[in-house]
């Protein structure tokens, strides 16, 4: 289970990452994939920009401490982190996109974060 927990919660951070450096390099594309299509040429772009830093930054965060304080304090992470998919969801409901990315991407990934605190905390 140690395996698990730890790959499991090193995949969520890199993914972390990804999205980060997506919405910096990448922001119409990662605007659409995110659910609410947005024009990063108006101010939308800083705002996907700020996306970006706030999304890539947890994923070092949770590097640091998985690697430095270890798999309790990475857990407590996990649990907290949780909530932004899930305020994720809720934006996204509440700004026209579908119930499918809704549900299917922002749900499901902070039902997976919170499996990832879960493994974590038994390890």
């Amino acid at each position: 289970m140690t395996v698990t927990a730890y790959t499991l919660a090193v995949l969520l951070n890199l993914f972390c990452l990804f999205l980060g450096f997506r919405f910096l390099f990448q922001p119409a594309s990662a605007a659409v994939g995110y659910g609410i299509p947005a024009d990063p040429a108006g101010d939308a772009g800083t705002f996907l920009s700020t996306k970006g830093l706030r999304d890539g930054v947890p994923g070092i965060v949770g590097l640091v401490l998985l690697f430095s304080v270890g798999a309790r304090a990475e857990a407590w992470l996990m649990l907290c982190m949780a909530l932004v998919p899930l305020g994720d969801t809720l934006i996204v409901l509440r700004r026209g996109g579908t119930k499918a990315v809704a549900f299917g991407i922002h749900f499901a990934t902070a039902v997976v974060v919170l499996i990832s605190a879960a493994l974590l905390f038994l390890v």
